[in-house]
């Protein structure tokens, strides 16, 4: 199985992942851990750097889930022909999940820090479905259309 979950900030990426991942062995990527500069806080890496982590990724192991919101390099995964899955809940959800979410230890020293980030989050969420670009609801539905390979779009998390 090799599985590429795209969707909002809040659509459930990481829940879905860590369900495909269970306890197996089946490695499972945040893209999140290598879009962005370590131990920053929204610094990009050069484009080359994160695709070249990726490819490696996808190409050491046989089987694997990904996930992010990054259709661009969604995309880079291409090539290994996952299944895409599109989480596309919803605003409202989304930013329930956000409100809702645990400390992520991976991206921000505290849940306090994490906290105070999430007014900006939110904002973040609720644009996903007016901008344009890879970190858009018109991106990840383009990436949608364009995929030769197998895929479905998610709208109720209670069928992930």
């Amino acid at each position: 199985m090799r599985v590429a979950i795209l969707g909002n900030s809040g659509s459930g990426k990481s829940t879905l992942a860590k369900k495909l991942s269970g306890d197996s062995s089946l490695p499972s990527l945040d893209l999140d851990t290598i879009y962005w500069e370590p131990g920053q806080v929204a610094i990009e890496r050069k484009t080359s750097d994160r695709e070249a982590d990726l490819r490696r990724f996808c190409s050491d192991h046989d089987y694997w889930v990904i996930e992010g919101s990054y259709a661009d390099l969604i995309e880079t995964s291409f090539p290994w022909r996952p299944e895409l899955v599109l989480l596309h809940p919803g605003c409202e959800v989304c930013v329930q999940n956000c409100r809702d979410r645990p400390h992520e230890a991976h991206k921000y020293p505290t849940k306090e820090e994490q906290d105070r980030r999430l007014s900006f989050l939110l904002q973040w969420v609720s644009d996903c479905y007016e901008r344009d670009g890879p970190m858009s609801l018109r991106g990840h539905l383009d990436l949608f259309e364009r995929y030769d390979g197998a895929k479905r779009i998610v709208t109720d998390l209670n069928d992930a």
